[in-house]
């Protein structure tokens, strides 16, 4: 018997994440959550790395993937193929990650360097902002933590909007 797992409308694009352990549980999450794939870029490790595979479950086996040396280049393809673009990225004018509404389908999230963040010129390529809310004094996560909890609160969302049970 085949089983058919069905994939959400999320891709998340990851532009210059440098930890292969925090590329490797984003891989992780992403298969958890069920997310239609990441799209890695500029100097992010890639698969196959047997640390990445070791961190990640073998999940990099398991979530389609690119590489894009551009960051620019992968919101050029999502936007070609009708997705918005999203910083996950504390912004003056940004959504938070509960507001998500059925136009914001299919959606593409990007998140940044660990210590830098989005670079600018990123973020205004971007339809909009999501943030996750702080309550803390740092005002701070772990990216790969951030990708898991905006991965499956998109996904979360979606399904609000298209599966009545």
């Amino acid at each position: 018997m085949a089983f058919s797992f069905k994939k959400y409308p999320v891709l998340l694009i990851v532009d210059s994440i440098r930890s292969v352990y925090n590329i490797g549980s984003i891989f992780r999450s992403a298969d958890s959550a069920g997310i239609e794939g990441i799209m890695l870029c500029g100097y992010s490790p890639k698969p196959p790395r047997e640390d990445i595979t070791k961190t990640a479950l073998g999940a990099d086996e398991t979530v389609a993937w690119s590489y894009h040396k551009d960051c620019r280049d992968a919101i050029e393809v999502c936007k070609e193929n009708g997705y918005t673009v999203m910083a996950v990225e504390l912004t003056d004018n940004g959504i938070t990650y509960d507001a998500l509404q059925p136009q914001h389908f299919p959606l593409a999230l990007i998140v940044g360097n660990e210590v830098s963040g989005i670079d600018d010129e990123i973020l205004s390529l971007c339809d909009g902002a999501i943030e996750i809310p702080m309550y803390g004094v740092k005002h701070s996560l772990n990216v790969a933590v951030a990708s898991g909890i905006i991965m499956y609160e998109a996904v979360r969302s979606y399904r609000s909007f298209t599966i009545s049970e």
